[in-house]
């Protein structure tokens, strides 16, 4: 019987088999019709991967059937409490919110009321635009307007 893994240890897994066969994160993305954002997330550990999905994906990367129900399990998302990214790439978008954040915030409120942007109901998409000065990342959140709603004790 095979020693149960974390999801930590599959998505080392994961990412070892898909570079060991070649495989693109938008090859896995489109096996699944799901989008290359969402299929990274979830195959990085950060989105439950349906069951039905999780075979397709463990299929193309010839990894055990046992993982299937650790990656359609609910994951612990983020990162740790308080902990500052050290991934260059990870650590320059933490930068970026934490200096335009405040911007945004006071900009949503302005144009929507009081509320948040939801990461729940939220899509992502990453594009690269051409640009003279060097190729340009364009990163679009689209995340519902969740108004607060002070309930009153009745």
């Amino acid at each position: 019987m095979l020693e149960a893994m974390n999801r930590s240890e599959i998505t080392e897994q994961i990412v070892a088999a898909r570079l060991a066969k070649g495989l693109s994160w938008q090859e896995l993305a489109d096996a699944i019709k799901r989008p290359v954002v969402w299929t990274t997330s979830a195959l990085l550990g950060q989105q439950p991967i349906p069951a039905e999905l999780g075979e397709i994906l463990v299929g193309l990367l010839g990894l055990d059937r046992s993982v299937v129900p650790v990656l359609a399990a609910v994951p612990m998302r983020g990162a740790s409490p308080g902990a500052v990214p050290t991934d260059p790439t990870i650590y320059r978008l933490h930068e970026a919110v934490s200096v335009y954040g405040p911007a945004i915030k006071e900009l949503i409120h302005e144009q929507f009321g009081d509320g948040i942007m939801s990461a729940i109901n939220f899509s992502v998409d990453i594009d690269k635009k051409q640009h003279p000065g060097g190729d340009r990342v364009v990163i679009t959140l689209d995340g519902k307007f969740l108004p607060y709603e002070w309930n009153s004790a009745d």
